[in-house]
């Protein structure tokens, strides 16, 4: 499900604020990079309202958002629709107890951490990031809110890179997208 494929006008003013880098940071990458979305008021208010019209009223209880952009996306979006905030974060980053899901990257692993206790089981959820590219990330930030036992709504990115394939490594989840970048 997408909001360009559902023709809003708002689309438009958001991927034309939307800057593509390219070859950063290595060769053959085209970075979209969203801080210039964020210097136009307009634009990054269209981005939240856009995600808190599709999501208030869903029973959403926690939003869960992925270092770094998602902690931009996420925080507003919670606040509207009454949910709380959950960080997910990169290793060592959070005081206290963790729970942790490890996931590869192209060269090597990672892993996105969660406090425990921060998400209860039952609890509905929602994961926003700014972009999927191959979904790795995305992946383990479901896995680790299901192994607590809370239910994935949906997941929520601004940019698709659709060639990537990463909506197919979701596993049935689903994504929801304002743009995709080819």
């Amino acid at each position: 499900m997408s909001a360009y494929k559902d023709e809003d006008p708002r689309i438009h003013g958001i991927k034309t604020r939307i800057r593509v880098v390219p070859n950063f940071p290595k060769p053959g990458i085209m970075f979209q990079d969203i801080t210039t979305l964020l210097l136009d008021p307009k634009a990054f208010k269209d981005t939240i309202d856009l995600f808190i019209e599709r999501y208030k009223g869903k029973n959403i209880s926690v939003v869960a958002g992925i270092e770094a952009r998602g902690f931009i996306f996420g925080p507003p979006i919670a606040l509207a629709i009454g949910a709380k905030f959950v960080p997910l974060r990169k290793p060592r980053k959070l005081p206290g107890e963790v729970i942790f899901e490890e996931y590869t990257l192209e060269y090597g692993k990672d892993r996105l951490e969660m406090h425990v206790g921060a998400v209860e089981p039952g609890e509905h959820a929602l994961v926003v990031d700014d972009l999927i590219a191959t979904g790795g990330t995305l992946c383990a930030a479901i896995n680790l809110l299901e192994r607590v036992g809370a239910e994935v709504v949906e997941c929520a990115c601004v940019i698709e890179l659709p060639d990537l394939q990463g909506r197919e490594r979701l596993n049935g989840t689903p994504l929801y997208v304002l743009l995709e970048s080819h």
